[in-house]
Order: C-alpha cells, then structure tokens, then sequence
C-alpha cells in the first residue's frame, strides 16, 4: 500500500476518531464547569491538546509507519518517513523505534545517522560539490549530480584561512556555519605546513574508555552560548602527510589515527561506537545547566588531561588508517588504483584507506585490501567519496576535507 493510499484511509477515519475526542474533551469541560460551581477557588483543569493524529490506535499507527518505511528506501521519496516523524509525539517516537541504524539497514535517514558507521558490506556512494569562490565543500547522497536540484545534502564545510593554520567548520546545513548554532557538528584544524590536521567532534564519543583519551578544547572565548549547543569539542582522530618535497616518492602517503574507533571493530564480533541520539536534541530544548554544574564543567576544560579514572581504565588500541599502495602502470606512466569506475580524473588529491594492521593481529587477508574509504576525483569541483563500516559520513568527509588544503612539502 502506498503512502497515498495511507493517507487517504486516514482522512477517512479522520472524522469519526475526531468526533469521539471532541466528545471526550466536551465531557471534561463540563465536568470541569461543575466542579468549578462548587469549589470556585480551584482553577479548572484542561487538558493538554493535541493534533488528531495523536489518538490514532498504537497498532494502525504502527502499522503505517512500519509501511512507509519499508517502502520509501531512497531520497527523496525517503523524506515521507521524516515527515511521520515529525507529526506529533506519539508518530516521532514510533518512528524512532522503527527506524534501525545505519550499520543494520544502510539507509541515512535521521542527522544521527551522519555519526553512524556504514554498512560493513556494501559502502555508502556520496559526492562532493567544491565552490571555489565562497570557499564551501558540499557532501551529497548518492552515486552522480543528478541535472536539478533535488540532490539529498548530507553535510557542507567552509575553509576558513588562518595565520597560523586553516580550519573547516563542518555544518548540517550550508547556509550557517557558525560554531555557536546548533548545526554547528564539528570541523578540521591543520598546521602551518598543511601536513597535519585534528578531526574534532561536538559531542564527545560514545565509549568512555575512548572518551578519556579524547583532548578537549574551549569552542569559545567566554561562557556557554547557549545550554543547547555543546561549548567543547572532543578531538578524536589525527591526520599525517609524510613530507615529500623533493617528490621521489610517488603520490602522497597519508596516516589517520582514529582515535574515537577502536581497533577491534574490524576483528571479528567486534563493534564501533554508534550513538543514537545527540546529546541535545535539536528540536528540544534544554534545561540550563545549574551554576555548581557550570563551574565543574569550565573546571574541568580548563586543565584538560586525563582524569583519574583514565588511570584504571586500560586505554584501547585506536584504529589506523593508510594509503593502499597504487602501483605503477608502464603504459600509461603514472600510478593507479582501482576505483571501480567511481573516478574518472587523475588528481593528486585521489586516494583509499585501508586499515594498517600489524602481522601479530592475525587479520584475514581479504579484510587488510578491504578499502574503507576512497575520494577521487570525476570533475573540475566534483569529487566521489564511498565510506564503510567502521568510519561515519562525518569522520570520512573530514578526511576527505583534509585533502583540499595546499601541501606544498607534500607534493
């Protein structure tokens, strides 16, 4: 059944479930008018009202969503299930309930499913958008530009040039890339050479034996913006060029400590952290946090470290990402990799990560050559970008972000 013919039914019994909640309002009032001749110093009570789509019956409600869902597997056709959620209460925790994560069902649906790892088997195809004038890189869902405008945005960066380094802010939307709004989900420092970047995240992560680990920095000069939007960001993952000026090296070589993803996510039965929700949601708001709350909370950015609890806690082996090693094609006299098809163009910026595991791991040799994450580019300012299990749309767009800044001892 089709999301149509579901919405038609449902204006059909529309009337009939609203008369017997008007009814069941109507008798409460009068009762209340009652009460109120008796006792007229007790102020009545009236109920909280709702849409009428609230009182739908938990079965059919259920029943609707789990149909839609089922039904609308890509954008934009898929933005019908964030419309269920998006109707009342009782329709947004449904669909919360029914919605599964990215991992389980490969389908980007909510923004938390930005910070989700991919699908462990087949990876999630997404494209970037350059513009050079403003200086903006966009990330869009699917395998091409399509010719309108109907491409599905996922995240949008802008470089911001400093003296000393450059940073990209990294947005839910591309009109807003300011680190004090609730869009704001993390961004991309480098160094003055351009051969080192930090990866930090606006919430921290999930497992708390990586969490310690994790450095924390001040988002702002003076207090907390607002008690919606986080005023620390968490790094969690480190990028390294090796330098090669005088370019005997071949194309560039690239490490990423992921330090937010342990290393036994890709041994077998092991698991990256996959969070389930912001820590503020963003159409919710948040009780200011009390002054005693506050001071403990500067405190403890202020003198950043590792706690105490760092000290029983035995710290996990982060993963390692590096360059697959591209060999050297005599015909064509330059060095390849297999995209696939996924890249056209050759570029100095073109690469894939595979994971660097060391011989005592005892790692099957199919999962070493599986690539986690490749970038290449098929246009002047279009670029492909496919991510899988463990990484997340965040985590990869970051590393691919690092790609854009100039490398003079690189390259």
């Amino acid at each position: 059944m089709s999301f149509k013919s579901i919405v038609r039914e449902l204006r059909e019994m529309r009337h009939g479930i609203g008369n017997i909640s008007r009814r069941g309002v109507e008798g409460r009032r009068w009762r209340n008018r009652t009460r109120s001749h008796i006792a007229p110093d007790v102020a009545p009570f009236e109920p909280s009202q709702q849409g009428q789509w609230a009182y739908l019956p938990p079965e059919l409600l259920l029943d609707i969503i789990c149909r839609v869902e089922e039904s609308e597997t890509t954008w934009p056709a898929r933005t019908v299930v964030l419309f269920c959620a998006s109707v009342c209460k009782s329709w947004r925790e449904v669909t919360k309930e029914i919605v599964r994560t990215l991992e389980e069902c490969g389908r980007l649906t909510f923004p938390i499913s930005l910070k989700q790892p991919g699908p462990r088997e087949s990876p999630i195809h997404c494209f970037i958008k350059r513009d050079r004038d403003n200086s903006v890189y966009r990330l869009y869902f699917g395998l091409t530009p399509s010719e309108g405008e109907s491409d599905k945005l996922l995240l949008a960066a802008r470089r911001i040039r400093r003296a000393t380094s450059t940073d990209f802010v990294i947005s839910l939307v591309a009109d807003d890339f300011s680190r004090a709004s609730n869009t704001y989900i993390g961004k991309l420092r480098s160094n003055f050479l351009g051969t080192k970047f930090t990866i930090y995240d606006s919430q921290p992560p999930g497992d708390a034996s990586i969490q310690e680990r994790s450095q924390r920095s001040r988002r702002f000069r003076a207090k907390q913006v607002s008690p919606t939007v986080p005023a620390c960001n968490y790094s969690i993952a480190n990028i390294s060029y090796e330098v090669n000026v005088l370019r005997t090296r071949g194309p560039r070589r690239m490490h990423c400590a992921m330090h937010s993803i342990p290393f036994s996510s890709i041994q077998e039965g092991g698991s990256a952290p996959t969070p389930k929700s912001f820590p503020q949601s963003f159409a919710e708001k948040a009780f200011p946090p009390s002054v005693s709350d506050a001071k403990e909370t500067a405190k403890d950015v202020s003198s950043p470290g590792i706690s105490n609890s760092a000290v029983s806690t035995p710290l996990r082996e982060s993963l390692v990402l590096k360059n697959k090693a591209p060999r050297w094609h005599e015909q064509l006299q330059c060095w390849c990799l297999n995209f696939k098809g996924r890249v056209t163009v050759a570029s100095v910026k073109n690469f894939q990560l595979v994971a660097a595991v060391d011989p005592s791991h005892n790692i099957p040799a199919a999962e070493q050559e599986k690539v986690i994450l490749q970038f290449g580019k098929i246009e002047k300012d279009i670029f492909t970008m496919d991510y899988r299990y463990p990484l997340s749309a965040f985590q990869a767009f970051a590393v691919c972000l690092s790609s854009f800044d100039t490398k003079p001892a690189c390259e």
